[in-house]
């Protein structure tokens, strides 16, 4: 029996799309956002999408708190992408001893 194995290394991190850049963004806006009650009592979160009159749902949770704390979670998700597209975040440097 014969194995292929493969790795692969990068020197950076795969770059996101220009496109990727804008939804991260219209994503990071809570205007976009919505909670809609369900007939069946739960309540859904969606987003709306870019450029058309249309909304995609998300997620469903059982109260509007719930709810708008998924759609704080997402917002603060999508904030933290848009801010490693600068680059590496220095958290601690060292001085010469």
């Amino acid at each position: 029996m014969t194995l292929y194995y493969q790795t692969n290394t990068w020197t950076s991190q795969p770059q996101p799309t220009e496109k990727a850049v804008e939804t991260w963004k219209h994503a990071s806006t809570k205007a976009n956002w919505r909670i809609v009650q369900l007939p069946n009592g739960f309540y859904q979160t969606e987003i709306k999408v870019p450029d058309e009159d249309s909304w995609k749902d998300i997620t469903r949770r059982e109260t509007i708190e719930g709810a708008e704390a998924a759609i704080d979670g997402s917002i603060q998700y999508y904030q933290k992408k848009l801010d490693f597209i600068k680059g590496p975040k220095v958290v601690k440097t060292f001085e010469k001893e």
